[in-house]
């Protein structure tokens, strides 16, 4: 005895139509006697009386809803007890980030905040020479990061942005008084990057061993962090990219951010752990990317 078979006797008491049962249960009329039949062999009786006319429950029937009644009533119960618990958004989502939380990001998780007061964020600053390892010991639950990720273990959300990037350069740099610079001429500076223990796609994206025609890209200081970088550059150490977001957000008065032109863009997304989508972090995905729609339908 299944429990469809079960479930298709109850609705259709309740029916006592088998066109209408069948449209409760997401079958065919056909497949709701099919399984009525079954039960009445199971059980060896007839349940249900079927005419033309009308559809009624036998004596048999009468008596086996009875008993099924509250057993059943108790299962559903259980079972939607249970997916409301998992729909609950509580708790504490621990969310990672590098150098410093973009606007889109800071407004994504405002407008989280306010919807789901029960569940509280915590804020982890992420190194980027080590984009996904906090994620992988499980110190936090999602990271803003740049996709895409190229790691197996690792989810990849919507792309919340596509940025193009800007040239961090000491600001009595020959480059530093233009506006926009060719991503050709990134072979006349060096580009502080990332030491071995990055990934390398996210080594070399931020700092591209060639220019797009296949012209070397000289390498400069190795650093963990934005902030280590940006120092070096404004002791003239090196030059530096960034996504336009990241440079607004690190504007200094001793170094000059540069627009590149020719390189494809930056795009930013949420990664988590695969498998591990729990309800707190759909919740939030689902925000962010709400939040982060106009912009990015505006720039598609």
């Amino acid at each position: 005895m299944e429990f469809r078979q079960i479930e298709c006797f109850v609705v259709l008491s309740e029916e006592l139509h088998f066109a209408r049962a069948a449209e409760r249960l997401y079958l065919s009329p056909g497949r709701v006697s099919q399984l009525l039949k079954e039960l009445e062999l199971s059980i060896g009786g007839r349940l249900v009386d079927r005419t033309s006319r009308r559809v009624a429950l036998t004596p048999l029937g009468r008596g086996l809803l009875a008993e099924l009644r509250p057993a059943y009533d108790a299962l559903l119960a259980a079972v939607e007890g249970a997916k409301a618990a998992a729909r609950k958004v509580d708790g504490t989502l621990r969310v990672g980030f590098h150098g410093a939380p973009t606007r889109l990001a800071v407004a994504g998780l405002r407008t989280f905040q306010e919807r789901y007061p029960e569940c509280e964020v915590e804020l982890v600053e992420v190194p980027l020479s080590d984009p996904y390892g906090a994620l992988r010991r499980g110190e936090v639950d999602v990271v803003f990061t740049v996709l895409p990720t190229g790691e197996s273990d690792l989810e990849e959300g919507a792309e919340l942005n596509r940025e193009p990037y800007q040239l961090a350069l000491p600001v009595r740099h020959p480059l530093a008084g233009r506006e926009v610079i060719q991503a050709e001429e990134l072979a006349g500076v060096s580009l502080i990057g990332l030491p071995p223990s990055a990934p390398r796609g996210w080594r070399e994206r931020s700092a591209p061993p060639y220019t797009p025609l296949g012209v070397p890209i000289p390498r400069g200081a190795q650093v963990s962090t934005s902030q280590e970088g940006l120092t070096l550059v404004a002791l003239g150490r090196g030059a530096m990219l960034l996504c336009r977001p990241s440079a607004l957000l690190h504007r200094r008065p001793d170094v000059r951010f540069v627009l590149v032109e020719g390189l494809p863009a930056s795009s930013l997304g949420l990664v988590w752990r695969a498998g591990e989508r729990t309800a707190r972090l759909r919740a939030f995905a689902d925000t962010v990317a709400e939040q982060a729609a106009p912009r990015l339908a505006a720039v598609s």
